[in-house]
C-alpha cells in the first residue's frame, strides 16, 4: 500500500536566517514528523512543570484533515518529558502557531533547547459524524463492558 501524499501549506511564524528545518519524516516508514522547539533560549522544565513550547510554524490543513501532536517515545524514556494533552489536535481551520504542551514527569529538571525534537505530528483524515438518535443500540459481543472488561477473554 502506498502512502497518500497531501500538500499542506506551512508558514514560518518568525522568519530568520537561521531557520529550523521544517517538520520531516526521519525514516521512510515513519507515521509522524518531528516538531522542533523554536525557542530563543533554553527552557528548563522543573519536575511536574508544564509549558507551551513554540515550533515556529503555522500550517493550513485541508478541510477533512487533522494534525495530531503526539509524544516522542525516546524523549519520554530518556527524560520523562511528554506531551500533556496527547494527542493534541490541530483542526483544519486553525492558522496560529503550532505549540506543544510539554510536561516534565521525570525526576530531574529537563532542558529544552532550540532545535530539539519535542513531539511528532501525525496528519490524517477526519470523519464527519451525523448523529442518528435511536431508542436502543444494537447488541454486540462486548455489550456495555468498560475498562478491563476484555482482560479475561
Amino acid at each position: 500500500m502506498t502512502a497518500v501524499e497531501l500538500r499542506v501549506a506551512v508558514a514560518r511564524v518568525r522568519p530568520r536566517p537561521d531557520a529550523l528545518p521544517l517538520p520531516r519524516y526521519m525514516t521512510a516508514g515513519a507515521a509522524g514528523m518531528d516538531l522542533l522547539a523554536d525557542v530563543e533560549q533554553d527552557v528548563v522544565l522543573a519536575v511536574g512543570e508544564r509549558r507551551l513550547v513554540p515550533t515556529g510554524i503555522a500550517i493550513a490543513l485541508p478541510a477533512g484533515w487533522e494534525g495530531q501532536v503526539r509524544p516522542r517515545s525516546g524523549l519520554a524514556a530518556r527524560t520523562g518529558v511528554t506531551v500533556l494533552n496527547a494527542p493534541g489536535t490541530i483542526d483544519s481551520d486553525y492558522r496560529g502557531e503550532v505549540q506543544v504542551l510539554l510536561v516534565n514527569l521525570g525526576s530531574a529538571p529537563a532542558h529544552v533547547r532550540r532545535g530539539d525534537r519535542i513531539a511528532q505530528l501525525v496528519v490524517g483524515p477526519v470523519a464527519s459524524v451525523a448523529w442518528q438518535e435511536v431508542a436502543a443500540l444494537p447488541d454486540s459481543i462486548r455489550g456495555s463492558g468498560g475498562f478491563g472488561s476484555t482482560d479475561d477473554r
